[in-house]
Protein backbone atom coordinates (compact mmCIF):
# COMPACT_ATOMS: atom_id res chain seq x y z
CA UNK A 1 0.00 0.00 0.00
CA UNK A 2 0.81 3.53 -0.50
CA UNK A 3 0.06 6.84 1.16
CA UNK A 4 0.72 10.37 0.82
CA UNK A 5 1.60 12.19 3.97
CA UNK A 6 1.08 15.71 5.08
CA UNK A 7 1.58 17.87 7.93
CA UNK A 8 2.44 16.26 10.82
CA UNK A 9 0.38 17.05 13.78
CA UNK A 10 1.76 19.15 16.31
CA UNK A 11 4.28 17.40 18.15
CA UNK A 12 5.47 14.48 16.17
CA UNK A 13 8.40 13.64 14.55
CA UNK A 14 8.69 12.91 10.53
CA UNK A 15 11.23 10.03 12.18
CA UNK A 16 7.86 8.71 14.04
CA UNK A 17 5.42 8.38 10.97
CA UNK A 18 6.53 5.72 9.00
CA UNK A 19 7.55 3.12 12.25
CA UNK A 20 3.81 3.67 12.73
CA UNK A 21 2.87 2.88 10.12
CA UNK A 22 4.55 -0.47 9.51
CA UNK A 23 4.04 -1.45 13.58
CA UNK A 24 0.01 -0.59 12.73
CA UNK A 25 0.01 -2.96 9.92
CA UNK A 26 2.07 -5.74 12.13
CA UNK A 27 -0.30 -6.08 14.63
CA UNK A 28 -2.67 -7.61 11.98
CA UNK A 29 -0.43 -9.64 9.54
CA UNK A 30 3.32 -9.67 8.34
CA UNK A 31 4.75 -7.02 7.04
CA UNK A 32 7.87 -7.18 4.51
CA UNK A 33 8.64 -3.72 4.28
CA UNK A 34 8.39 -0.22 4.45
CA UNK A 35 9.74 2.88 3.07
CA UNK A 36 9.13 6.57 2.63
CA UNK A 37 9.48 8.05 -0.99
CA UNK A 38 9.19 11.73 -2.28
CA UNK A 39 7.70 11.89 -5.41
CA UNK A 40 6.47 15.14 -6.65
CA UNK A 41 7.30 16.92 -3.81
CA UNK A 42 4.84 15.15 -1.77
CA UNK A 43 5.96 12.17 1.35
CA UNK A 44 4.83 8.95 0.29
CA UNK A 45 4.96 5.95 2.85
CA UNK A 46 4.99 2.41 0.97
CA UNK A 47 3.95 -0.43 3.76
CA UNK A 48 4.38 -3.56 1.68
CA UNK A 49 2.12 -6.87 3.53
CA UNK A 50 1.22 -10.19 3.52
CA UNK A 51 -2.73 -11.06 2.86
CA UNK A 52 -4.56 -13.82 2.00
CA UNK A 53 -7.40 -12.18 -0.11
CA UNK A 54 -8.16 -8.67 -1.32
CA UNK A 55 -10.77 -7.91 1.60
CA UNK A 56 -8.18 -8.29 4.04
CA UNK A 57 -5.86 -6.39 2.30
CA UNK A 58 -8.01 -3.39 2.05
CA UNK A 59 -8.45 -4.10 6.05
CA UNK A 60 -4.79 -3.56 6.85
CA UNK A 61 -4.68 -1.07 4.79
CA UNK A 62 -7.46 0.93 6.19
CA UNK A 63 -5.84 -0.19 9.94
CA UNK A 64 -2.49 1.68 8.98
CA UNK A 65 -4.42 4.80 7.02
CA UNK A 66 -5.93 5.43 10.41
CA UNK A 67 -2.67 5.24 12.40
CA UNK A 68 -1.40 7.16 10.15
CA UNK A 69 -3.92 10.31 10.42
CA UNK A 70 -3.25 10.16 13.93
CA UNK A 71 0.19 11.78 13.13
CA UNK A 72 -0.28 13.22 9.99
CA UNK A 73 -2.32 14.88 7.49
CA UNK A 74 -3.09 11.65 5.25
CA UNK A 75 -3.94 12.25 1.35
CA UNK A 76 -4.50 9.97 -1.27
CA UNK A 77 -3.73 6.20 -0.66
CA UNK A 78 -4.24 2.97 -2.65
CA UNK A 79 -4.08 -0.90 -1.99
CA UNK A 80 -1.87 -2.74 -4.37
CA UNK A 81 -1.63 -6.56 -5.20
CA UNK A 82 1.53 -8.33 -6.84
CA UNK A 83 0.10 -11.30 -9.13
CA UNK A 84 3.35 -13.02 -11.26
CA UNK A 85 5.75 -9.79 -11.61
CA UNK A 86 2.99 -7.25 -12.06
CA UNK A 87 0.89 -4.99 -9.51
CA UNK A 88 -3.03 -4.55 -9.57
CA UNK A 89 -4.60 -1.55 -7.71
CA UNK A 90 -7.43 -2.99 -5.15
CA UNK A 91 -8.64 -0.03 -3.71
Amino acid sequence: MTVAVGALRPGVLPTDVLPAAAAAGAELTVVEASSVDVVAREARLTVRFTADTVDEAITVAEHVVERIRTLAEVGRWQATERVGGRWFRRA
